[in-house]
């Protein structure tokens, strides 16, 4: 019997240990519900973003208001403290993370990282609304990673699709539910039939709408998100303030259940179009936050409760839509986790995604638009009603797709959706109406959306 001699392959030298993971610490601004929610998610992931990465990301310090207050982030109580420009200043600290909201003091802090060459990570849609251009040049100028997917639609995933995957895109028009509290006091009136009050009541019970809701339900905060994403989508800044905004407080459950019948939803929606180009070659763009007929046939028309939506239409890609948690703690603490992934990884590796300079949009006026018109009036019954007020449609050349009378004697209306008109047209229509003997009320005058009439 031979005995085989032993395989004389070498074996290759031991790997040995993986290489040490790189240290990134971040200083935490503002500790509140997403702050906490952040400090724990991380907490959860570390171990599978530092296999994954190679990086290991823990938190060095953090600002609040309240050092006393209790806190369940399993943090050490001497990473807190109240000065909030010593987190931003610590050599120590390598990203910021700006979660304390508002305009003051956020610009300065976010201007003072990024000045110091630290990426800054945020979730501050009025900060970006109003001060996004000087900050965009500002992180492109340090080289360094201005990052912001949870201004906008919290948890879903959008920002960077569109500054990256969607780049080259031509988009032609963006439409968004991206305000979750107007989206769930629209769904109660149309699923239960509740009043306005009833729905927004039960919706600050739940903690949707503030105690002071008027930044949702007025619009304003749809409005800075809208600017935002504008201003990734076309290239050009566009702030909130330029931005043609109305609230949902005229809406009544009435003319949600007419819009049914008809065969739309009515949503408040974001409307981001490209409009033309400017005199010095720019976009030229019109963005509007309102309330909207949403045909019943279009995806965002089923978008229920507290959830965002957002549905692109580009000339190459076709349509798109981003669906989601448009706020809370959990899905906006991982929007700002996925940034911070990012941003941890470009500074070890010393680059950074940049955002691009950008000159400022040219919004064109609302008067300009066009659109199509739901309307509603309450009139006189009596013969030769129709003729009167269709005149004045006539007058102004607003074409009338349909029209139907609801009512009798003193609850007698008038309903009518127009053709495609401009905007313009159509508050002369509504101002001559006005002063006719035969309309007690203009009840309501809502745009219709995603329908070609």
């Amino acid at each position: 019997m031979t005995t085989a001699a032993p395989d004389s392959t070498p074996i290759p030298a031991d790997p040995g240990s993986p290489a040490p993971a790189a240290r990134v610490r971040i200083g935490l601004l503002g500790c509140g519900t997403v702050g906490g929610a952040l400090a724990r998610l991380l907490e959860e992931r570390r171990s599978t973003i530092e296999a994954r990465t190679g990086v290991e990301i823990s938190i060095g310090r953090v600002a609040v208001r309240d050092i006393a207050k209790s806190r369940d982030v399993g943090l050490g109580a001497e990473l807190f403290t109240t000065d909030t420009m010593s987190v931003v200043e610590d050599p120590e600290i390598d990203i910021v993370v700006e979660l304390i909201g508002g305009v003051d003091p956020a610009r300065d802090l976010v201007a003072r990282a990024l000045e110091l060459g630290k990426p800054v990570i945020t979730g501050n849609k009025a900060l970006l609304a109003v001060h996004g251009a000087g900050l965009y040049a500002a992180a492109d100028a340090a080289g360094v990673d201005l990052l912001f997917e949870a201004a906008v639609a919290g948890g879903i995933p959008l920002m960077r699709p569109l500054r990256e995957s969607l780049v080259g895109e031509p988009v032609t028009r963006v439409m968004g539910i991206i305000n979750g509290t107007t989206n769930y006091i629209l769904t109660r009136m149309s699923e239960e039939g509740a009043s306005y009050d009833e729905a927004l009541a039960e919706a600050q019970e739940l903690g949707y709408a503030e105690e002071d809701p008027t930044a949702d339900v007025e619009g304003h905060d749809a409005a800075a998100k809208a600017a935002i994403i504008a201003t990734i989508v076309y290239g050009a800044i566009v702030q909130a303030d330029e931005v043609h905004r109305e609230g949902i407080a005229g809406i009544t459950a009435d003319d949600i259940a007419v819009a049914a019948r008809l065969g739309y939803a009515i949503k408040a929606i974001a409307v981001i179009e490209k409009a033309g180009e400017g005199a010095d070659g720019g976009p030229e763009v019109a963005v509007r936050v309102h309330p909207a007929l949403v045909p019943l046939t279009h995806p965002l028309a089923s978008v229920r409760d507290s959830f965002n939506a957002i549905f692109l239409e580009g000339d190459a890609v076709g349509d798109l839509m981003f669906y989601g948690r448009g706020a809370g703690g959990e899905p906006t603490a991982s929007a700002i986790l996925g940034d911070l992934v990012d941003a941890a990884v470009n500074r070890v590796n010393a680059s950074s995604a940049r955002i691009g300079s950008f000159a400022r949009a040219v919004v064109r006026p609302v008067a300009d638009l066009l659109s199509a018109y739901y309307l509603s009036l309450a009139v006189v019954d009596q013969p030769g009603v129709l003729a009167r007020v269709a005149e004045q449609f006539g007058r102004f050349g607003v074409s009338i797709r349909s029209m139907e009378q609801q009512g009798l004697g003193d609850g007698a209306r008038l309903i009518f959706i127009t053709h495609t008109s401009r905007e313009s047209a159509v508050q002369d229509t509504l101002a001559a109406l006005r002063e006719l003997d035969i309309v007690s009320d203009v009840h309501a005058v809502v745009r219709v959306v995603g329908d070609e009439i």
